[in-house]
């Protein structure tokens, strides 16, 4: 389980962009970290894995504070995975062998090895295994970054936008994967996702963010027309098709909405 509480931070020009925000997610569940540009979305995951250091409040992993561990602790308990990242010119195998660092202590074992190939099967990366991340497209190599945090075995991912540089395949692809993982292996992970009907899709909870404040946060019940137009200023429907929620937005028309 990962708890959130209170959480609060500003930059230097004092502007809140984190104000009290709480919040909790049992193990085995995808929570959506929603909102605007600018809601505080890639600050929140940032706080939570210290890259920021927050002002106030506590967030743990699994009982344990998170603010508290040691860097190595942590990467055994915590992946993230950012926007992007340079390109570098290590194999992708190696380069998802980073993610097995945490563990080693003098070179890679069997078990690391075997976790890495396992995990790059798992993307379809095989056929790139040998080939440098830097010869690779945008999203190739962003596959490899979720690949790199697979290998670390975490309580919980945090993925900032990890869909944002796949085709509609591989976006839908790569949200089975991180769904099926986190059941499986019965941890937490913490998304950031612009698009509202992947994230109704693949996500059991949600978290929206508005003016460095938890506007809602909630299962379905909470996804709604009416929090969408109030979060995103956009008219949109909420309707149901085989079971999948869609969201359809109307940002052209004053056409009426359940809200």
């Amino acid at each position: 389980m990962v708890t959130v509480s209170d959480l609060t931070y500003a930059y230097s020009g004092g502007k809140y962009v984190l104000d009290g925000v709480s919040f909790e997610l049992e193990a085995g569940k995808c929570l959506a970290v929603l909102g605007t540009n600018g809601a505080g979305k890639s600050t929140l995951l940032k706080c939570i894995d210290c890259i920021c250091h927050a002002e106030k409040g506590l967030a743990t992993v699994s009982g344990r504070n998170i603010f508290t561990m040691d860097n190595k602790t942590r990467a055994q308990h915590i992946a993230y995975v950012p926007q992007s990242i340079d390109a570098v010119s290590m194999t992708v195998f190696d380069a998802v062998l980073l993610g097995r660092k945490p563990y080693i202590r003098w070179e890679a074992g069997t078990k690391d090895c075997e976790v890495v190939s396992r995990i790059i099967h798992q993307l379809g990366l095989d056929k790139y295994i040998l080939r440098p991340v830097s010869e690779l497209s945008g999203g190739e190599a962003q596959k490899v970054l979720i690949a790199r945090a697979l290998a670390q075995e975490p309580d919980l991912l945090l993925l900032d936008e990890p869909t944002s540089s796949l085709d509609l395949y591989n976006q839908h692809e790569v949200l089975q994967l991180i769904r099926k993982v986190v059941r499986f292996q019965n941890i937490c992970a913490l998304i950031i996702i612009h698009d509202l009907n992947l994230a109704a899709r693949y996500c059991d909870y949600f978290l929206f963010l508005k003016d460095a404040h938890v506007y809602a946060y909630g299962s379905s019940e909470i996804f709604t027309a009416h929090t969408i137009h109030q979060v995103y200023g956009i008219k949109a429907d909420v309707i149901t098709h085989n079971n999948i929620p869609v969201i359809i937005p109307f940002p052209d028309t004053q056409k009426e909405c359940n809200v």
